[in-house]
């Protein structure tokens, strides 16, 4: 049977792993300690690397070129081999777009099992080589390994011009914080029905190519930008705070979710990602907001949006797409949940 004509219905993905999608990254306090203690380059055309870190890596080439690098991959967090591939095509090319770039190659990285049916693994291929195609871009090649559990993601490289890198700081007091996608996937996937979760699906296999072109469009009224990804929109919007300097202010009551995320946070529902984000931005909350708000803020997400900051009066000329988080205020760096 052809690859495209297969429906894998007895085949789970899950089953041969412990935790998926952008749940299973390091937690942020981890990595952000491991990562202070690399070295950093001293090449002066590496623009953006890791000091301090951004959503991608920014080298420039040219006066007018920069290119744009990154790489992420993970095991899979929902069971259909297409659906795991395009995530994770849409989630690794997340992060070109969050710094403002235009897709242009990627490769392959994967891992699996060697039981593994051939046609699930050239599902996932294809899959993600139609989400990088429908990003701008094209797949080069890759490398694949044997692994007890599989894992696939793409390195992705990008194009930007040097003077128009979106970056995690810049937010301003006044600013308005918008995010392009809705909150939630992992509590969807962890406590909704199979429709809510195949709703949560189609979101995450949707690409943020048309999010950054519209921010690419406003120019100057856009002042800071990242993709909410596996530290949940408090990680994330702490990291924009920090850089920032500013106080990063999420109305929890007006969040936009996945159908079913915000009743399963009302139940209780939590993932193995929550505590660590939690973690994360502890020395830095102030919170007076209800659990199941704080809990759609520290849920990590898999190929969510992007949240910008914004000058107000630029609002308009963002699509429905959006929706309005909070706000920007001055103060000491902080995240406010309220």
């Amino acid at each position: 049977m052809a690859p495209a004509e297969h429906d894998f219905a007895d085949l789970r993905l899950t089953e041969w792993t412990s935790c998926g999608g952008c749940a299973a990254k390091w937690g942020a306090s981890l990595l952000t300690d491991l990562v202070r203690d690399m070295p950093s380059g001293i090449d002066p055309s590496l623009l953006v690397g890791l000091a301090p870190f951004d959503d991608a890596a920014i080298y420039q080439v040219a006066p007018d070129v920069a290119l744009v690098s990154t790489t992420d991959f993970f095991p899979p967090l929902v069971d259909h081999p297409s659906d795991f591939g395009a995530i994770a095509a849409a989630n690794a090319c997340s992060d070109v777009f969050a710094m403002g770039g235009r897709v242009v190659i990627a490769v392959n990285v994967a891992a699996f099992p060697e039981h593994v049916p051939r046609e699930a693994i050239v599902a996932i291929f294809e899959a993600a080589a139609a989400g990088v195609a429908e990003a701008g871009g094209t797949i080069a090649g890759g490398h694949t390994i044997r692994n007890p559990e599989p894992i696939f993601g793409l390195a992705v490289q990008g194009v930007v011009h040097p003077e128009r890198v979106f970056r995690k700081g810049g937010a301003q007091p006044g600013d308005v914080l918008v995010l392009s996608k809705p909150l939630g996937t992992a509590l969807t996937l962890a406590g909704g029905s199979p429709a809510e979760k195949a709703a949560a699906i189609v979101g995450m296999r949707s690409i943020n190519r048309a999010a950054s072109e519209e921010l690419q469009a406003m120019g100057a009224a856009v002042h800071a930008v990242t993709d909410v990804t596996g530290y949940g929109l408090a990680g994330h919007g702490w990291e924009m705070a920090e850089r920032s300097g500013v106080q990063v202010v999420v109305h929890t009551d007006g969040i936009v979710a996945y159908p079913g995320a915000r009743e399963a946070a009302e139940r209780g529902v939590r993932t193995g990602g929550d505590p660590r984000n939690r973690e994360y931005v502890s020395a830095h909350l102030q919170s007076t907001a209800t659990s199941a708000g704080e809990a759609l803020c520290m849920d990590p997400q898999t190929s969510g949006g992007l949240l910008a900051a914004v000058a107000p009066g630029a609002l308009g000329s963002l699509s429905q797409m959006w929706w309005r988080v909070g706000e920007v205020a001055a103060g000491p760096a902080a995240l406010v949940l309220c």
